[in-house]
């Protein structure tokens, strides 16, 4: 077992709205240079302003991740487009795909694995692909679904030159994380694995983007662990969720557990200065890639 006191602390991506990139708030500086910021699709943004927002952080010093939703996109050529765009105007090499979480596919693209057949990521020199998991499952689809969809896309990665890697809806109940990890490696999945996590943020806030997303396990063990005065008067400490997989991330070093990816619930400066302080986000001219999610593939 190695010396956790001495040990790297895991490293993290955070997510953020065009909204949030494109607003008032100045970023600059915000985040270290290189690490990867995922651009939220809600449905609400425009393909010029994702694209504007992807280009922003780019000239921050930032890899912008935007997020690209099957089931919303109206057409094969729009698809074209805004891809050509994200990778010829903001120098997008990196996306999270997924299916899009509407009841109606929009256009021809009913799954994530439906874009990425068509080959235009690879065309357009974007060859590192995040895609969706679901250690609480889906109110959409079985597990057994999921855990096809998954077998699919680690079957691309094997023919493609494409880098992919899992990245988890939240949660707060740390075990069921690592145990659907160690269940992945069991069934032949050996994609790389980022598990979400929510920055620091107020316990009715959680409470009520959990609901919004699905997590119906997450909920009942939020309210279990975590409604005491104490924490309501606190908030939500991220360190209950990220302490256990960091120590199962320093104990398994070749697991699929890489890194943490955190939902900045709270606040992005909130979120910032919690993992700047734990050790994930490092600044200054020493070497600190291994804390920026740059290369926890």
């Amino acid at each position: 077992m190695p010396d956790i006191s001495t040990s790297p602390a895991i490293a993290a991506s955070i997510e953020a709205s065009p909204a949030q990139v494109l607003g008032p708030a100045n970023l600059a500086g915000l985040f270290p240079q290189g690490v990867r910021v995922y651009l939220t699709d809600t449905g609400q943004a425009s393909q010029e302003r994702l694209v504007d927002a992807a280009k922003h952080l780019r000239d921050l010093g930032y890899t912008p991740v935007p997020h690209l939703a099957a089931r919303r996109i109206s057409s094969r050529a729009d698809f074209e487009e805004q891809v050509k765009r994200l990778a010829g105007e903001a120098g997008v090499s990196d996306v999270l795909v997924v299916g899009g979480g509407v009841d109606r596919p929009a256009g021809p693209f009913a799954s994530s694995m439906d874009m990425l057949a068509t080959g235009i990521f690879d065309r357009c020199g974007i060859n590192h692909i995040a895609i969706a998991g679901h250690p609480e499952g889906s109110p959409d689809f079985s597990e057994e679904t999921a855990m096809a969809a998954l077998r699919l896309k680690r079957d691309f990665a094997e023919r493609s030159d494409a880098a992919m890697r899992i990245v988890t809806q939240f949660g707060f109940d740390p075990a069921r994380f690592i145990a659907w990890a160690e269940g992945l490696a069991a069934s032949g999945i050996d994609l790389p694995v980022h598990i979400g996590v929510s920055g620091p943020a107020k316990i009715t806030t959680l409470l009520k983007y959990a609901a919004l997303c699905g997590v119906g396990n997450s909920i009942a063990y939020l309210k279990k662990n975590a409604l005491s005065l104490t924490t309501l008067a606190k908030g939500h400490s991220p360190e209950s969720v990220v302490g256990p997989i960091e120590r199962h991330w320093h104990a398994n070093p070749a697991g699929l557990i890489r890194q943490i990816h955190v939902f900045p619930f709270g606040g992005l400066q909130n979120s910032a200065d919690w993992l700047i302080g734990r050790g994930s986000w490092q600044f200054g001219d020493t070497d600190c890639s291994a804390t920026l999610g740059t290369v926890a593939v």
